[in-house]
């Protein structure tokens, strides 16, 4: 395993790689370490390369001022950790991790050579749907040991990401769990727009489903890995 730490600005991004073969990064939800990424990366790593790290305010990255957790300081930020892992790459998303996942597709589809979105969702075109999401955020931040405006990674500000969903040419892999119901209806509009090669539910599993079920989910992402043409594969 190696440890990194990269910079984006004033913020330094703490992560680890692991394994040789296709490289795959995976980014996590909002008020998660990479810590819940072990489990599925120690699988994964046999024959990947796999690189999980910490979202700004979170684990041990740095945690700036509030003002400084936008989507486009977090795009900056996977760019900073694919300077070290490098493009291009599989991105595994969870929950604000595939969102942010899709996002860096839409912004530098090149370096994105599939995607594989664990319950996930593309935003909302609604004003007031954004809205009810932001605050359910804010209420939860309440609750969490997290840094101050560190909400903001979770919240949504325009429709971008699901208004251009359908000029993402990637491979994509949906995993749900079948308990996860609020991001269910989002596997029906990836299906629509995205150029989806399969999905993955997990049965008896919620919102942390790479977590509950992290060998299942490690070889469906090997499957999928295998199925494209990349270097490191065989």
């Amino acid at each position: 395993m190696s440890s990194f730490e990269v910079r984006n600005g004033e913020v330094t991004i703490v992560g680890e790689t692991k394994g040789t073969g296709p490289h795959v990064v995976c980014i996590t939800g909002w008020a998660n370490s990479r810590d819940v990424w072990s489990g599925l990366s120690e699988n994964l790593c046999k024959d990947h390369q796999v690189t999980t790290w910490d979202l700004r305010g979170h684990g041990d990255s740095g945690t700036p001022p509030p003002g400084n957790y936008g989507r486009e300081e977090a795009l900056k930020d996977i760019s900073a950790v694919l300077d070290e892992a490098e493009r291009p790459c599989v991105l595994v998303g969870h929950s604000l991790g595939g969102y942010l996942s899709l996002a860096y597709a839409l912004e530098k589809p090149d370096e994105v050579t599939a995607l594989v979105l664990v319950a996930s969702g593309p935003g909302f075109r609604k004003a007031e749907t954004r809205e009810e999401w932001n605050e359910s955020v804010r209420q939860a931040a309440e609750n969490l040991d997290l840094a101050e405006g560190a909400e903001e990674l979770s919240m949504h500000v325009d429709s971008y990401v699901i208004d251009h969903l359908d000029e993402i040419k990637a491979p994509t892999f949906l995993v749900l769990g079948e308990r996860d119901k609020r991001f269910a209806a989002s596997a029906a509009v990836f299906e629509k727009y995205l150029d989806v090669k399969g999905t993955l539910i997990v049965p008896d599993a919620g919102h942390m489903v790479h977590v509950k079920a992290c060998d299942e989910v490690a070889e469906a992402v090997r499957g999928f890995v295998s199925s494209l043409d990349l270097e490191g594969n065989g």
